[in-house]
């Protein structure tokens, strides 16, 4: 079982080292890759969302474990403080990178209004000045 895992990690490192030196694999690889990945978009977004999906589960579930076991046994464990800490980093970090890119797709669709907007004033100017 683990022999599959190994030739997985190892092309994966031998598809790195290709693409990062130049070497003339580099250019066929690279098209063999923009061919595989075509069309596939919306699959690869769905994916890492629900990536981040299982990730934020996971700290919020490890977070209500660590606060129940400290309710259960009636004091603050300092080993206990550490990994909640730890567990609240982790989960706050990754919902700052998620509203980071929200926020930067609603700056993309304001930006995006707004030109519309200009560019029918400036028609606008453009057939006031006609009359």
């Amino acid at each position: 079982m683990i022999q599959p895992l190994y030739a997985l990690v190892f092309g994966e490192v031998a598809v790195i080292l290709v693409l990062l030196f130049r070497t003339p694999l580099r250019k066929p690889l690279l098209i063999l890759l923009d061919r595989l990945k075509q069309g596939r978009g919306p699959v690869v977004a769905s994916t890492a969302g629900g990536t981040l999906f299982v990730i934020m589960v996971s700290l919020l579930y490890n977070i209500t474990t660590i606060q129940n076991r400290s309710v259960e046994a009636g004091g603050v464990n300092p080993t206990d403080q550490v990994l909640l800490a730890n567990q609240l980093l982790e989960a706050s970090l990754l919902e700052v990178r998620m509203l980071r890119k929200h926020l930067e797709a609603v700056k993309r669709l304001d930006q995006k209004s707004e030109d519309v907007k200009s560019k029918e004033k400036g028609k606008s100017k453009a057939v006031e000045e006609e009359d």
